[in-house]
């Protein structure tokens, strides 16, 4: 896995230049996104933390997610992801928290769908949120890959929009 440096380096700089801190929340990318982090300079001065979390139990446990919506959606949806974004950020006591949760595989609760969403929470508040929808014969390490790539690409967005406004 690869991503490519100057984002990572954008992205770290960024956080660190705004002296802001970043945990995130994994379940589909299964750590990508953790791995990502460590790979940016100095990342101990921003990036706190993360979990990867693939059941309903601990992802009600650890993050908070509401138990009757998760059993309603197989820990797949809109809001799981916003709490999890949330509750990761005030778990590791962050400025962001980044979750996602998703399918890299077609299965009989996707629909035979590949699909995640993703939130990023800034401050207690979650300010972006979306779903990525993948062809169904996508490889499951490239829809991680690609999931993971398409966050970072979304953050430093955020980042941009956030630093702006400061």
């Amino acid at each position: 896995m690869e991503f490519k440096q100057s984002l990572l380096n954008y992205i770290g700089g960024a956080l660190k230049n705004a002296n802001e801190s970043v945990a995130m929340a994994e379940s589909v990318t299964a750590g990508y996104l953790q791995f990502s982090f460590s790979q940016m300079k100095d990342a101990s001065d921003f990036f706190k933390g993360g979990m990867t979390v693939y059941t309903l139990e601990e992802k009600v446990k650890l993050l908070k997610v509401n138990e009757q919506e998760a059993r309603s959606c197989n820990c797949v949806s809109q809001q799981i992801a916003n709490e999890m974004a949330l509750h990761v950020a005030e778990l590791f006591g962050t400025d962001w928290g980044i979750s996602i949760t998703g399918y890299a595989t077609p299965v009989e609760e996707s629909d035979q769908k590949i699909f995640a969403y993703f939130s990023f929470a800034y401050r207690n508040e979650v300010v972006l949120s979306k779903k990525l929808e993948l062809h169904h014969k996508t490889p499951p390490s490239t829809a991680q890959q690609y999931y993971a790539e398409f966050i970072l690409g979304c953050f430093k967005c955020e980042l941009n929009q956030i630093i702006i406004l400061k």
